[in-house]
């Protein structure tokens, strides 16, 4: 569990492999976007920092959550990349609509990594309430993009070497 004040979004990039020769794809939900421009420009200040060519990184955007799926899997499908983030943000109301679309989402992201040979990472915000996604998408807790953008670069070495 996060802690108050605790930045988890560090990492030493001595430790992660160049992504010079990687291309990305960054699939983005238009919903909730003051979030998901924060994961997103989290994600890709992260590629860049670890040597991700801009020409290598390929960004769509889609209307919501459950559409990144089918992003997802038109890019890997169309853009030859090496790895796709989606980056998505639900944040809890009063209905049931936020565990039909997080558990839907989680699936689909699920199945794309198990059906297609280029790793999906999983960025989709799943909080109670806006503060919550804002102190994940650049603030107190960093930023998940960050991450995600961490997890990308780590799987498409995987996927070269194996």
């Amino acid at each position: 569990m996060a802690t108050a004040n605790k930045n988890l979004s560090n990492y030493d990039k001595n430790t992660i492999p160049n992504a010079k020769d990687f291309r990305f794809g960054i699939v983005v939900s238009e919903w909730n976007d003051k979030i998901t421009e924060g994961l997103y420009n989290g994600a890709e200040a992260a590629l860049l920092d670890c040597g991700a060519l801009p020409e290598n990184i390929v960004r769509w955007n889609v209307p919501g959550g459950f559409e990144l799926i089918y992003g997802a899997k038109k890019m890997i499908e169309t853009q030859n990349v090496d790895c796709v983030i989606t980056i998505g943000c639900v944040i809890k109301g009063e209905t049931m609509h936020f565990e039909f679309v997080c558990e839907g989402v989680t699936q689909g992201i699920k199945d794309l990594n198990v059906q297609t040979d280029v790793p999906t990472i999983f960025c989709l915000l799943t909080d109670n309430n806006e503060q919550q996604s804002i102190d994940r998408s650049g603030g107190v807790h960093g930023n998940k993009g960050t991450e995600a953008a961490i997890a990308a670069i780590k799987m498409a070495d995987l996927r070269k070497k194996a």
